[in-house]
């Protein structure tokens, strides 16, 4: 490491003016610096001051200097800025992201005791210890704070980890406790982890090491589990003082002490996994070093002293620049800060970093795939990042040197080496697939990775690839399991995947175009000729060239129908921005552009990746015409299966349905309630269930849901909201309801205000309520039903009044028959016969005669000559 002092950003004092505290932002934009007289001033990352604001007292009756400044850190976003106090106070104060914004206190923790010590984790809660052993948490995000632990010896000092999942508090006693304020895959245990000589007032937590400085002029290495492995003893230096700052590089590879006019350097050593003194850095008339803080992308080192003074130091291995365009700078042996040279990269000027997690050095950075992949390498893995997503991954490699790169999918990167594919996906730090193949062009390659993740398969990683020049086969990279081969009678020249992994396009070297549907394995023909294919960006529409014919699939799921337009020249790109699509085709030096149908491309492939709320905000755009009311009505129907009530609601209401808009209201009011008392989802609440049930026309359903509660009121109101009586007096009747009779009253009385009066009459009937029945049938124009009743019923035929009432409308009804039928059952022969004749009834006529008369006589004779 050499350490470069470059600048003095602010000048010490006369006498004693302690830099007790500082802090770089974790965006490394900011460093804040709080001095002897309570002032927090602020810094650029050049040392140039840009702000300052004062603290305020705990309680300004005791005045503006009756408390110190012990410690300051900002928060993980860098735009708050947690102060610890002498007075028995901590203030969070909102700096903002930019210069000269306003601060403010949004949040305040009053303590028992002296604040001694802070730090806010980068995965964590504020931390912080007091002067009577407490070591204490606070969270910004509930306002809430909890003792971690106490002790009875006062807190002197807390480090975090690397990772800011963790801390080491020291105390005065020389006991040094490790805790997890977050999950971390490599914490060890936790609790009290060594019992140092001295008060542990410098200290810093390396990868695999613990060290520990203080008033015996000794650096003292530990193991994580506290087990003494190094001592570097400086206490026969007559010109050594106490050491009293340390601070470990952000890659954890060295450590700076600081004591009186000096800095020391410490460096790990992988090869011999033990830690070297490389040097010191001796300073006149720099005095007593009272704090340290390393800038985490480890370019900068500040250093702050007891008479005031803060300098600003270099510490930086080695420069490059790459091909006049990126500068790599090692602030370590495993971390290179990477920056573009004029400030216009992806992350602007500020670069990004590159660390080894293993500790390896780093050598042979590079940039490549159009100045947006990073590649690096140490002895035993490879180092791959997306500079525009900021993403890292560092995977097991071993005898780097001879492999070849291909970036073309923005996800993953394909590493060939010696007939070997193997994918590293941009963010994972371990191989995701490696395979045998020997076709290396990346059109035989396709890989999806959560481009278009659906409802309930978050995690959609798939690949197909050629195993040899017929066959492809495709592998499920999650479960790491074959979903199949597919065989072809020709050489395959080109395949991808759509981006939610259930489609397969493949071409042959005959230019045949077919379609794989990947769970089925069902292979389709869709085109005998395709000089170009290719999936729409963000869609399921296939777009291919045959000869001078443009032919689009808008749904690929019906691969006969295709849209196809007459074009001149060459399909060469599709291009989808601001809402439109255009197929880009070269004619000679001419570019023409073929729009796209977007509605059909954006609605279609929202709903085949049930993603109802792109799909809703896509109709919103549109204006009210039959294409979009056919649309509104089959996302109303998809959503209320899929049980999108909110959407299904503004679906129906679009479609100006008001009543199911009103039902569907209600069923999400209900929803909301019970969300509101107890914080889930009201999906689930069984009158929800019942509810969408009866929409669907279950109502048998529902009525199990409401009984299954003892919900009876509930069933029955159902059931005459449907007006859907019959069920609601049986549910009344089976369970035995006290207000039955009411029930079967309001009943008949809505039959009868509806004119059902066939309906009353069947109800009646069913009662045992004859005559009324019979009143009812009269009145829905049914003499036929009534005079059925009669006759069925005994003591109804004697009843003469009645039997004309129904004979007569009968007769009007021009139903002599059964007006014939009605007096033979009971017991008018000669009436009957008449009604018999003017029927036309003749023989049922001959055989009441005959029954009636059996001797004959002149009645019978005429009757048969008349017949």
């Amino acid at each position: 490491m050499n350490l470069k002092r470059t600048q003095t950003i602010l000048e010490a004092q006369d006498g004693a003016a302690k830099i007790s505290s500082m802090a770089w932002s974790p965006n490394n934009m900011k460093l804040a610096v709080a001095t002897a007289d309570r002032v927090i001033l602020l810094f650029d990352e050049a040392g140039v001051r840009r702000d300052k604001f004062s603290t305020k007292p705990a309680d300004p009756k005791y005045g503006k200097k009756s408390y110190q400044v012990k410690a300051i850190a900002f928060s993980p976003d860098s735009t708050k800025i947690a102060i610890g106090q002498t007075d028995n106070i901590i203030y969070v104060y909102k700096i903002g992201e930019g210069w000269g914004e306003k601060k403010v206190i949004c949040h305040k923790y009053t303590q028992s005791s002296q604040v001694t010590c802070l730090i806010w984790p980068l995965d964590g809660p504020i931390v912080y210890g007091l002067l009577e052993g407490k070591v204490r948490a606070s969270n910004t995000r509930t306002s809430k704070s909890l003792t971690l632990y106490q002790t009875d010896s006062y807190v002197v000092s807390l480090v975090p980890n690397l990772r800011g999942t963790g801390f080491l508090a020291g105390h005065a006693d020389g006991s040094v406790v490790r805790f997890y304020v977050a999950d971390d895959p490599a914490a060890g245990q936790q609790g009290k982890v060594i019992n140092h000589p001295v008060p542990p007032y410098a200290m810093a937590w390396t990868n695999n090491s613990i060290v520990i400085a203080g008033c015996d002029k000794r650096v003292v290495v530990y193991n994580k589990n506290g087990k003494l492995m190094q001592t570097f003893d400086h206490s026969k230096d007559p010109t050594e003082r106490e050491l009293t700052a340390m601070v470990s590089s952000p890659s954890g590879q060295t450590i700076i002490v600081g004591s009186y006019d000096r800095l020391r350097v410490y460096e790990h050593s992988s090869s011999r996994d033990v830690w070297e003194e490389k040097g010191t850095k001796q300073f006149q008339n720099l005095y007593s070093v009272t704090a340290l803080a390393w800038k985490r992308d480890g370019s900068r080192l500040v250093c702050g002293t007891l008479c005031g003074a803060v300098e600003l130091f270099d510490s930086v291995l080695k420069r490059s620049i790459w091909k006049n365009k990126w500068e790599m700078v090692y602030t370590g042996p495993s971390q290179v800060l990477v920056k573009p040279l004029e400030g216009t990269g992806p992350n602007g000027s500020q670069g990004i970093i590159v660390r080894s997690q293993y500790g390896f050095e780093i050598h042979d950075v590079r940039i490549m795939g159009h100045d947006r992949y990073l590649v690096a390498q140490t002895p035993e893995t490879l180092l791959l990042g997306d500079l525009y997503k900021n993403l890292l991954s560092e995977v097991q490699w071993m005898n780097p040197g001879d492999e070849k790169f291909y970036f073309d999918n923005e996800n993953v990167c394909l590493i060939f080496k010696a007939g070997e594919l193997s994918l590293v996906e941009y963010g994972n730090n371990s191989i995701l697939e490696s395979v045998r193949t020997e076709f290396l062009n990346p059109h035989l390659i396709s890989v999806r990775i959560n481009e278009r993740p659906r409802r309930g398969d978050p995690d959609n990683k798939k690949m197909a690839y050629l195993l040899d020049l017929k066959t492809i086969h495709i592998v499920d990279l999650v479960y790491e399991n074959s979903l199949g081969q597919i065989n072809h009678d020709s050489r395959v020249d080109w395949l991808e995947l759509n981006e939610n992994s259930r489609k397969l396009l493949f071409r042959d070297q005959r230019r045949r175009l077919t379609l794989v549907d990947v769970a089925s394995r069902a292979k389709t023909t869709i085109l005998g000729y395709a000089t170009f294919v290719q999936w729409v960006p963000g869609s399921d529409v296939v777009v291919s060239q045959s000869r001078e014919q443009l032919c689009v699939w808008y749904n690929i799921d019906v691969p006969d129908r295709i849209t196809t337009t007459t074009i001149k020249g060459e399909i060469t790109d599709i291009e989808r921005t601001d809402g439109k699509t255009e197929v880009i085709v070269v004619d000679g030096h001419q570019e023409l552009s073929y729009p796209l149908d977007e509605g059909l491309i954006e609605f279609g492939t929202a709903l085949d990746d049930e993603d109802y709320l792109r799909a809703m905000k896509y109709l919103e755009t549109l204006p009210h015409t039959a294409e979009a009311e056919a649309m509104w009505r089959t996302l109303g129907r998809l959503t209320l299966e899929a049980r999108q009530l909110y959407i299904a609601e503004r679906c129906y209401a679009a479609l100006g349905d008001v009543a199911k808009v009103s039902y569907l209201s209600e069923i999400n009011a209900i929803r909301d309630s019970v969300q509101e008392a107890t914080g889930e989802d009201g999906l689930e609440e069984y009158e929800v269930q019942a509810r969408l049930a009866a929409l669907d026309q279950q109502f048998k359903t529902a009525e199990t849901a409401y009984l299954a509660n003892n919900d009876l009121e509930a069933a029955m109101e159902m059931y005459q909201t449907m007006h859907k009586w019959d069920e609601a007096v049986e549910l009344a009747t089976l369970k035995g309801h006290n207000d039955l009779e009411n029930l079967r009253l309001a009943h008949t009385k809505w039959l009868l205000e509806t004119h059902q009066e066939e309906k009353a009459a069947q109800i009646k009937e069913r009662e045992g309520d004859y005559e009324a029945a019979v009143t009812l049938y009269l009145k829905a124009a049914r003499p036929a039903k009534a005079a059925n009743l009669v006759i069925s019923i005994p003591e109804l035929r004697d009843d003469s009044s009645m039997i004309d009432r129904i004979a007569e409308a009968l007769t009007k009804s021009e139903l002599h028959e059964r007006t014939g039928e009605l007096y033979e059952r009971t017991g008018q022969p000669e009436r009957a016969l008449q009604c018999y004749k003017t029927g036309g009834a003749f023989a049922r006529a001959v055989e009441l005669a005959r029954r009636t008369k059996p001797d004959g006589g002149s009645s019978l004779t005429k009757l048969l000559s008349w017949c």
